[in-house]
């Protein structure tokens, strides 16, 4: 039972991230992109900057920022999956970014959006 509610949360936390992004003016062109290596939340455009976004979510802020959980570790597999990505894209993007995006559910909905993240050493 709690996997599928962890997985629902998840799930919503991506759909208000797609409105959340697309109302700041990108473009979402996938979500959920799985390879082998693992998987992008989000790929988006932003002008001609293609954008890989890792959404986190978190019911509260009890346990911290879900921004927290974007580790080293994390953001090298993301650099990773984004290189797969693009190998396979017929359109050439001359620029890329990874952008993080928290979402704290309770007790109202707050999100925590850093473009081009770097997490320190």
């Amino acid at each position: 039972m709690k996997g599928r509610r962890k997985q629902a949360l998840g799930s919503r936390g991506e759909d208000l991230a797609v409105a959340f992004l697309e109302d700041a003016g990108l473009v979402v062109l996938e979500r959920n992109f799985r390879c082998a290596r693992g998987e992008l939340d989000i790929i988006a455009r932003d002008g001609d900057t293609a954008v890989f976004v890792e959404v986190k979510t978190r019911r509260t802020a009890l346990l911290g920022s879900p921004l927290e959980a974007v580790t080293r570790t994390k953001l090298a597999r993301i650099r990773t999956l984004a290189g797969i990505w693009l190998s396979g894209q017929d359109e050439y993007f001359p620029a890329t970014r990874i952008d993080a995006l928290g979402i704290i559910m309770e007790p109202r909905v707050q999100y925590f959006h850093c473009p081009n993240i770097q997490v320190d050493s």
